[in-house]
């Protein structure tokens, strides 16, 4: 698939607050007048869905209208994001935008829509790091004795993933490519069979979501060895970053709003307004953290510019990998 030039998305994105004011009727009826619906690309019950539904039960009770959320899972959110392209962009179909979306633009050589042409960025407001962990019979204890230890145990070392390019998928092909290590890709069905296997042995490392492995490093079934965010996360706070051993490492997941690409002007301004108030409050931001997560904030072109840097980014990881789809 032919992605738009990159300096075009930006601007779009930039100019999104700039769109012809005829494009919002003048006698419309004030946003939002009914309710409106939260699409997310996965099954309820899971971190997206979380982070969903804590953004979705603030704009509800800030703007006084219900914020449904509607999980549409499959095609690797492909679903959900045709849903969110075909719909009216008069700002009553939003979706949970996440690394999903930058990962399928080279991941899927055909898709029915270009995500960064076809949906307008409107605010990003939560980033989380993933945390590399091994089973504690691996004889290494910190990231440099792994790496060591798989560049001199050349096909020893498994790597599982939550599925073909998903986010602990790409994040440990980036560690394979700028480390030079040797691991063999074990797919996945998600976080938690994932994790069932790298406690029994079965598998050695997997770069899991913070929450599903918090517990079982608290109790020393797993070991840890860096956290992906470019600096240390407050769940893991005695855990070393990626980047600390690995020069230049980074591969946390950001989330955050997106709408049709010609949703008005002021109903994209309101929303990031609202997301940007919501990261300003304390019960919000605590329970933020008690996923691990890391508030984000900004503008529509800031997060604009962020989808644009990660496709970009695992873009060349995909590549690299030769990564195919199921």
């Amino acid at each position: 698939m032919k992605l738009p030039h990159r300096r075009q998305f930006l601007h779009l994105a930039a100019g999104t607050a700039a769109l012809p004011m005829l494009s919002y009727p003048a006698r419309a009826q004030p946003y939002p007048s009914r309710p409106v619906r939260l699409i997310v690309g996965y099954a309820a019950g899971g971190g997206n869905d979380i982070l969903a539904r804590i953004m979705g039960q603030w704009l509800s009770e800030r703007l006084g209208q219900q914020f449904v959320i509607e999980n549409r899972p499959g095609a690797g959110t492909n679903i959900a994001t045709e849903m969110l392209v075909k719909a009216p962009a008069d700002g009553y179909t939003l979706m949970l935008v996440g690394p999903a979306q930058a990962i399928n633009a080279t991941l899927y050589e055909r898709l029915s829509f270009n995500f960064i042409r076809d949906v307008a960025p409107i605010g990003s407001f939560v980033r989380m790091p993933l945390v590399m962990v091994v089973n504690p019979s691996l004889p290494t204890k910190t990231g440099p004795e792994f790496i060591a230890y798989a560049k001199a145990s050349p096909g020893r070392i498994s790597m599982a993933s939550a599925g073909v390019g998903s986010g602990p998928h790409v994040s440990g092909e980036l560690f394979k490519m700028m480390t030079g290590v040797e691991m063999l890709h074990v797919p996945y069905r998600g976080d938690a069979p994932a994790l069932t296997d790298v406690l029994g042995g079965q598998v050695q490392v997997y770069f899991s979501g913070v929450p599903a492995a918090l517990e079982h490093i608290k109790t020393g079934k797993l070991r840890p060895l860096g956290v992906t965010t470019a600096n240390r996360s407050e769940a893991l706070p005695d855990v070393p970053a990626v980047g600390d051993f690995v020069s230049g490492y980074e591969a946390s997941v950001s989330f955050g709003v997106g709408a049709p690409k010609a949703t008005p002007a002021q109903i994209v301004e309101r929303l990031n307004k609202e997301i940007n108030a919501a990261l300003l409050d304390p019960k919000v931001r605590a329970r933020l953290t008690e996923i691990a997560g890391m508030a984000l904030g900004g503008s529509p072109a800031d997060f604009g510019k962020l989808i644009a840097d990660e496709t970009e980014k695992w873009g060349k990881v995909i590549k690299f990998a030769g990564i195919k789809p199921d």
